[in-house]
């Protein structure tokens, strides 16, 4: 009954959008709403342990954006930087002469997969997509093109590679060793990129070609004289200091005793939040003031490029909403009790228990967590059970066919500009050819180790 639900939402939302012509943000509320009452959820909450519909809805965006406003806000003021400073023009340019224009995409994914190790994929996108946007400006190739690499080396270290939480919460959950566990991700993520990001990007961008749109462009994409750009050094050293920090944070939690009070500082200056907001203060002085940029300049810059992100920012809340309102309506729950009864290989079932909780819930995070706790009990007593690869093929699982329920979803249509039919031709197809791929790189893998 959950999924016939699921379903019937999914394509009510597709309808209100394309059809209706409804706003994104008013359309995911609406079907979120229907989704509560279709489901039986009170109104009202009668109690603290009973939500509500629209105690489900505000939690959602609440959720979502506590996390995520911030994010967005100090990433899109650092690459505001970037842009007006010229950072991002020279990082592009100097990727460029080094990779040639025809292999500049291959630079994106390498890029985007070391860049995300240490960070959420949400704060990795906002890092790089102001390079996306100069490279694609600077070389007329499409966006799909040089965008798809980008996005497809950041969601493969997001769903597969800890120190992510998911993915290192799955380690604990299954028992299994981290070293390995980062190990086989290696083995099984780079060549998943490879395929899902420069070899579909490429593909899929000679179908489908789009510009920068205009409103990013004009905040996140400017050309300079080349004797104005800051050098590359100075300009890569204030895009990766959030990664550095988060990095030494992840460094801390396994190596210091956590009660330590240097532990603390290190796990404290590591937080996404905390590592974007030195960066971001950073570039004021790194790519403003010490180039003799007055104070009302950077102030200006910093409230001027806020605007386009109201709208990003809703329709994400929204998607949190929607994918709340699922979560408490217990469809999810459905689904995991019906996979928990089939008789397959831990392997396929971790993928599929994920996989179905993700198509119908949108959450990476929580699909990947619940499917951890239901065949981790399972798994452990069937002998022979490869624990490090189960965590990856949850992991996988937990990735597929991103849709109008992930907030994720929702912030690569707006940045890129594109419609929900062009989102599922890209984005979707995307996280499900890595999961896919993923899955049968684990099974071959798995023949091995």
């Amino acid at each position: 009954m959950g999924m016939v639900i699921v379903i019937a939402a999914i394509v009510i939302l597709l309808l209100l959008i394309t059809v209706a012509k409804l706003h994104p943000f008013v359309a995911l509320i609406l079907t979120a709403v229907g989704v509560g009452l279709a489901m039986g959820m009170p109104l009202i909450a009668p109690s603290d342990e009973v939500p509500g519909i629209i105690d489900s809805i505000k939690a959602g965006l609440g959720n979502t954006l506590g996390f995520l406003a911030i994010v967005l806000a100090l990433g899109t003021m650092l690459g505001k930087m970037m842009a007006e400073s010229g950072g991002a023009e020279r990082i592009a340019k100097t990727l460029i002469q080094r990779f040639g224009q025809k292999r500049v995409h291959w630079a994106m994914m390498v890029v985007a997969f070391l860049v995300g190790i240490p960070v959420f994929f949400q704060v990795g996108f906002v890092l790089l997509v102001p390079l996306v946007f100069t490279i694609a400006m600077e070389t007329g190739i499409s966006l799909i093109t040089v965008g798809v690499p980008l996005v497809a080396g950041l969601s493969v270290v997001h769903g597969l590679v800890p120190p992510h939480p998911a993915a290192m919460a799955a380690v604990g959950i299954f028992q299994a060793d981290v070293g390995l566990t980062i190990l086989y991700s290696f083995i099984v993520g780079l060549p998943t990129a490879i395929i899902a990001g420069p070899l579909f990007g490429k593909w899929i961008g000679a179908r489908l070609h789009k510009k920068v749109p205009d409103e990013m462009a004009e905040q996140l994409v400017l050309h300079h004289e080349a004797k104005e750009l800051p050098s590359f050094a100075n300009t890569l050293f204030t895009i990766l200091l959030p990664v550095l920090l988060m990095l030494m944070a992840s460094i801390a939690n396994v190596a210091f005793d956590q009660e330590t009070e240097a532990a603390k500082v290190i796990r404290f200056i590591g937080d996404p939040i905390v590592a974007l907001l030195i960066a971001t203060v950073y570039s004021f002085f790194s790519l403003g003031y010490a180039r003799g940029w007055k104070r009302d300049k950077v102030l200006k810059l910093a409230n001027d490029c806020l605007g386009p992100v109201a709208n990003i920012l809703l329709v994400i809340g929204a998607g949190g909403a929607f994918n709340k309102v699922l979560l408490d309506s217990g469809i999810g729950t459905q689904i995991a009790e019906a996979a928990q009864h089939s008789h397959i290989s831990p392997l396929l079932l971790g993928w599929g228990i994920a996989a179905l909780i993700r198509i119908a819930t949108g959450s990476a995070t929580v699909s990947m967590m619940t499917a951890a706790g239901i065949v981790a009990p399972i798994a452990s007593s069937i002998p022979g059970t490869n624990m490090e690869l189960l965590v990856l093929a949850t992991g996988a699982g937990s990735l597929i066919l991103s849709h109008v329920n992930d907030s994720g979803f929702w912030m690569i249509k707006e940045y890129f500009g594109m419609t929900v039919k062009e989102t599922l031709m890209t984005w979707t197809a995307l996280e499900t050819i890595i999961s896919v791929v993923a899955l049968g790189l684990l099974a071959l893998l798995n023949l091995i180790v």
